[in-house]
């Protein structure tokens, strides 16, 4: 089954969420499971993040990528221990071999409570301005909470126990990523933000701040996603239509070329690292699919290795090797069965 010819996305009021009554909770999470299953796509209200906590990171980005190419470089990502810090433009490169117009710094999941066992969870690299760590830490910690609220809800639009996500999303591979979009010095150069993608995680809680993200139907239209007041752009990722048994649907997306300064501020939840990501037991398969399961961290680093350029580098010197059994990138979730939605 493929996307339907949707033409607008869903907005949701997921307030019911946050209610001790079952009902309610379950009366939002038939209208996730909906959007899920028909547009992968969703925008959220009643999410409860206030916002003067959005509007700390927003001004956080902005005083950061003000800074001098040099001064942002201090805090490379190819310095820190679990992929985070300063991406600059041109660092990361997908599959058709394209290079996206932006920046960005990568926020992780601060583990410091043990020694690094795993290459994408441990300390990160934050710069020098204890503000950035206070403001960006604390709305990580809050959109990670309502991560935890939205697996809830789809477990129960799947029919599952409320609480089938929670063993698997303790210490997660939760990545953060703070995106600036300049605006192109070039305006005839047909070079977009992002190029056309899913993502690798199970859904992923965007904040924008501008117009630009794009979602392709079922019919092969892009579809511009709108900017709306105080909501969150949600989509589903590869890992999550690969948990359901293809029951969600993760969608191709973009940002197309912005005509103004664009920041973004996309929260890839994803489960902890050495989580089984295979169709959960006693789901049905939609649409005939069949997944190849993978460990989510492994998953995620050989796509991250094979797309940064520190990391390809060190693949290519022999210095790093990518886990057994990685895959090759667009090669899990919808581009396994040759999904062009």
């Amino acid at each position: 089954m493929s996307h339907t010819p949707f033409t607008s996305i869903p907005l949701i009021d997921i307030s019911g969420l946050y209610s001790a009554d079952p009902a309610q909770r379950q009366a939002v999470a038939q209208e996730l499971g909906r959007a899920a299953r028909d547009v992968g796509f969703l925008q959220i209200t009643g999410h409860g993040i206030s916002r003067e906590l959005r509007q700390g990171l927003i001004e956080q980005a902005r005083t950061f990528f003000a800074r001098p190419l040099e001064e942002k470089m201090r805090f490379y990502i190819g310095n820190s221990t679990n992929h985070s810090g300063y991406v600059p433009e041109g660092e990361e490169q997908f599959v058709e071999g394209t290079k996206d117009l932006k920046e960005a710094y990568d926020v992780n999941y601060d583990y410091t409570e043990g020694p690094q066992r795993f290459p994408l969870l441990g300390p990160t690299q934050w710069p020098d301005a204890p503000a950035f760590k206070e403001k960006v830490g604390a709305y990580y910690r809050a959109a990670l909470a309502l991560g935890d609220t939205l697996f809830r809800g789809f477990a129960l639009a799947l029919g599952l126990a409320e609480d089938t996500f929670v063993p698997v999303t303790r210490h997660p591979t939760s990545q953060l990523r703070l995106i600036h979009y300049p605006l192109a010095q070039d305006p005839q150069e047909d070079r977009p933000g992002i190029g056309a993608h899913t993502d690798y995680e199970c859904f992923t809680i965007l904040l924008p701040t501008a117009e630009g993200l794009q979602v392709l139907n079922g019919n092969g239209d892009w579809i511009d996603v709108p900017l709306t007041e105080d909501a969150f752009v949600i989509n589903i990722g590869d890992m999550l239509e690969v948990l359901s048994n293809g029951q969600f649907v993760a969608t191709s997306h973009r940002v197309r070329k912005v005509s103004e300064e664009r920041f973004a501020f996309p929260l890839f939840c994803a489960c902890d690292y050495d989580t089984r990501i295979a169709p959960i037991e006693g789901l049905p398969p939609r649409g005939g699919r069949s997944y190849t399961p993978v460990v989510c961290g492994d998953h995620l680093f050989a796509q991250t290795a094979q797309t940064f350029a520190y990391l390809r580098k060190r693949l290519a010197s022999g210095e790093l090797q990518l886990p057994d059994g990685s895959l090759g990138l667009s090669s899990f979730g919808p581009a396994a069965r040759g999904a062009t939605a």
